[in-house]
Order: structure tokens, then sequence, then C-alpha cells
């Protein structure tokens, strides 16, 4: 199956990657900076799950969802903390 996921903004994915790397690393994960999606087969084996490179179609959605949570999901309360900080920031001047 093709991948379908794709950023709004083309030349966002180093950015992106970039981040991954920042928030994962600040959560104790040995991240590549070269290929931060890596460490998705760190937390993967930390949950037990057999992801391999490659086809998984074998997984279920739930374990699947073990994988990828916790990187999106700290992604994502890191993106929201930082917007908070500029908020509150902003209101102070």
């Amino acid at each position: 199956m093709a991948r379908r996921n794709r950023t709004l903004v083309p030349g966002a994915r180093g950015a992106l990657d970039d981040f991954k790397a920042k928030v994962m690393s600040e959560k104790g994960y040995k991240v590549n900076p070269n290929n931060p999606n890596e460490v998705k087969f760190e937390i993967a084996k930390e949950q037990g799950i057999p992801l391999k490179k490659g086809y998984n179609g074998h997984l279920s959605s739930e374990e699947a969802g073990k994988v990828g949570g916790p990187i999106g999901g700290n992604m994502v309360k890191e993106m929201v903390r930082l917007a908070q900080e500029k908020l509150s920031n902003n209101s102070q001047k």
C-alpha cells in the first residue's frame, strides 16, 4: 500500500524530522539524527511488537498505534507547549 501521509508544505519534511528527533531524544530514546523514523523500532521493541523494516501488514491496528502513538503524541504535546509559551510571551508585551 502506498504511503499517503504528505506534509502540506513539501519543504517542511526536514524540519518535521528534526523536530521528531529532538522530541524523542528528550524523551530518552536513541534517535539517529540522519533517520529519526528509526526510533519507531526502539519503541516497538520496548512494547514487544514485532515491527520490521518494510511491509508490516501482520500488525494489528492496536499494535501499530502503540508504536506510532507515542511518537505523534509526544510531538503534538510539544507543539501545544510551544504554542502556549508563545501566546503567553505575546500577551505579556
